[in-house]
């Protein structure tokens, strides 16, 4: 079987290609990138990586050759590049606003440039794979995949690590209440997880534990709820007084002016840290023996990994991220799970992004939205969500709305559009500096310059 990784030069491939040695169903992977030296590069690792029976390994910087009999696509592409997404940061800072890739001003211009080429990849696989499906990991993840659908309808699933991560975490607490007396698994297991939101913005509302929801006890216990990054992140009092446990992007919401503050404190952006240290694994690595690529990319990992959000710890004194956090299974387990679901195994329950329906009461029907969902060989069906209060289906509302306005303003080259999404976001929430936004994200970014460049404008 067939997996396709678009975007295969990236960084964190090595990472997917490991969950796969380590047993699966896929015997051969193919990874298609634009740029031949980052092939090069992480193809050196991964041949260190193989070992007698993990999928054969073969690159190509052809899209229909990469997607020709693929039974799966991973999709893990960034438009512009690290480069771009400095700008995306950098652009949102200048307004004295948020500089995150994926949240607020940088993640309507990371959706801008990015829907069509999302959608062109589309496009591409149904003609040249049609029984295929898509995994989504290009953020923004949620308007991406909803952007996608547009062509390959519920074939087309996002995945995000975020919400497992934080399910993990919460279990872990309650295990050391001691309230825990059942081995984990799906909902036959003992375990069941009620979460919902957008990609980015969502809640643990429940943690079932042989049918018991155990959040109640953990939102009371201040020593177990510590224990939670997130937790740390925005304090035990606000997260008791929201009654679930948040998305760790909810800082961003919730601590606006702290986040801020503390990014414009540091003297480089994540985006431009990421940049410096990519460019110097990727010079080596494509040209090192495998054993020394390898390593490289291992120690470049381990400091990624540590350093995530870092800013953000040191403001709200959240400390150093936990070693269970940095060691547990991100992304390339959640996809393995998906695909090995959708291949054949066991029905099971996984956190993902996909169409709506009817899962979340008050948001469109063809709005993806992040919710548990049973998979297996019949496909994947979202699990229905008890009612919002209005503090939550608000905000979930309000960005939707943006995501919406983006996709379209991507899809049709409107500025209005455009300008309507970042006045609308609740991180920006002026239609004077939204205009200023467009107008600088045109000026520096080409992938938004061709969205709404002179000769696309129908505002």
């Amino acid at each position: 079987m067939r997996l396709t990784v678009l975007g295969g030069g990236g960084f964190r491939v090595p990472l997917v290609y490991a969950a796969l040695a380590g047993g699966s169903p896929v015997t051969e992977v193919v990874l298609h990138d634009v740029v031949p030296s980052r092939l090069a590069a992480i193809r050196a690792v991964l041949a260190r990586m193989e070992r007698p029976g993990a999928p054969a390994v073969h690159t190509t910087t052809d899209l229909n050759e990469a997607l020709r009999g693929a039974r799966f696509v991973f999709s893990a592409i960034r438009v512009d590049g690290l480069a771009g997404r400095t700008v995306d940061e950098r652009v949102a800072l200048a307004h004295g606003l948020l500089g995150q890739e994926t949240v607020g001003a940088g993640g309507i211009a990371y959706g801008l440039r990015t829907v069509p080429v999302a959608v062109r990849v589309a496009q591409r696989v149904a003609e040249v794979a049609p029984r295929a499906w898509v995994i989504n990991f290009t953020n923004p993840a949620g308007m991406i995949t909803e952007a996608m659908q547009r062509v390959l309808g519920e074939r087309v699933v996002g995945i995000c690590d975020s919400p497992v991560g934080l399910a993990q975490r919460a279990l872990r607490a309650v295990e050391g209440m001691g309230l825990r007396d059942a081995p984990a698994g799906g909902e036959g297991g003992g375990l069941g997880v009620g979460y919902v939101g957008l990609n980015h913005l969502g809640w643990l509302r429940t943690l079932r534990v042989n049918g018991v929801d155990r959040l109640p006890d953990l939102l009371a216990d201040d020593s177990a709820l510590r224990t939670i990054e997130e937790v740390r992140l925005m304090g035990a009092d606000w997260v008791r007084t929201v009654g679930a446990l948040p998305n760790e992007y909810l800082y961003y919401f919730y601590r606006t002016p702290e986040a801020v503050a503390a990014i414009r404190s540091e003297p480089i952006t994540r985006g431009e840290f990421l940049a410096e240290q990519q460019a110097r694994f990727y010079d080596a690595a494509a040209t090192a023996d495998p054993e020394d690529a390898l390593r490289r990319w291992s120690r470049t990992r381990d400091e990624r990994d540590a350093t995530y959000m870092a800013e953000s710890r040191r403001a709200s004194g959240a400390g150093a991220r936990e070693a269970a956090d940095v060691a547990a299974g991100g992304y390339q387990q959640v996809a393995l799970e998906l695909m090995t679901a959708l291949a054949g195994g066991s029905p099971r329950m996984l956190i993902l992004n996909v169409r709506n329906g009817s899962a979340v009461p008050g948001l469109p029907a063809a709005a993806v939205v992040e919710v548990p969902c049973m998979v297996g060989p019949h496909g994947v069906t979202p699990l229905a969500t008890d009612p919002l209060p209005g503090s939550m289906l608000g905000l979930l509302q309000q960005v939707k709305a943006v995501e919406q306005d983006t996709i379209e303003a991507a899809f049709t080259g409107s500025v209005t559009l455009a300008v309507r999404a970042f006045a609308q976001h609740p991180l920006v929430g002026s239609v004077s500096v939204a205009r200023e936004l467009v107008a600088a994200y045109r000026a520096a970014l080409p992938g938004v310059a061709a969205v709404l460049g002179p000769g696309r404008l129908r505002s």
